[in-house]
């Protein structure tokens, strides 16, 4: 029989997060961490202003906030040595909070087409079924793989780039907004395999499979 692992964290696949000490991952008003605060607390502002208030240059000015400083909490954590778990799942969190509100407004108020926005919902189902697979199995989400991080940056670069050729016509940002949208997609579905691929990895360590097995 298959035996649970005796802590998920140290049979997690090695990422891009350096490892902290236990009182580091203890830490919770951190630089960094209250960046990530900011950062979700702007997805409702940009919600309100955009879908409520109508305030598209105001919305497009939080989403160009809101993306640009998806690297800067991770940058100040690692120069600092503030690396947090709370850290660690609030960045994730506000990438993908950003992502999935932009997606569910854009949609209503018909930026984007419903077909990009189900293309990348599928992604995240994805990976949800992957993440109650592990924690069947005692493992957490695995750490954040730079290509995620890549292709996040990407998309909430192009989030705003497109609003602005929604809202002033503007044929020159429509095709930068969209190569990115695009360009992002792809990375983001890669990002999703690798995390998939990962998963399984953990699956099978966890069900007593030598690396490598077929069976």
């Amino acid at each position: 029989m298959s035996r649970r692992p005796a802590r998920a964290e140290h049979a997690q696949p090695t990422g891009d997060i350096p490892a902290q000490s236990s009182d580091m991952g203890s830490q919770v008003f951190t630089i960094p961490n209250l960046i990530s605060f900011a950062r979700l607390l702007g997805v409702p502002i940009f919600l309100y202003l955009f879908l409520v208030a109508r305030a598209d240059v105001a919305a497009i000015v939080v989403l160009a906030v809101g993306g640009t400083s998806d690297w800067i909490d991770g940058y100040i954590a690692r120069r600092l040595r503030q690396v947090s778990r709370l850290g660690e799942l609030l960045d994730p969190l506000a990438d993908r909070l950003y992502i999935l509100a932009t997606l569910v407004a854009f949609t209503v108020r018909e930026v984007v087409p419903w077909q990009f926005t189900a293309a990348l919902l599928a992604r995240e189902l994805l990976l949800g079924l992957s993440l109650l697979v592990l924690r069947r199995y005692g493992y957490g989400p695995p750490p954040v793989h730079y290509l995620g991080k890549t292709a996040t940056f990407i998309l909430l670069a192009a989030f705003p780039v497109l609003l602005l050729a929604s809202t002033a016509s503007a044929t020159a940002a429509g095709a930068i907004g969209w190569g990115l949208a695009w360009w992002g997609l792809v990375l983001y579905w890669a990002a999703g395999v690798l995390y998939v691929i990962q998963a399984v990895d953990l699956v099978r360590t966890a069900r007593g499979y030598p690396p490598g097995a077929t069976r």
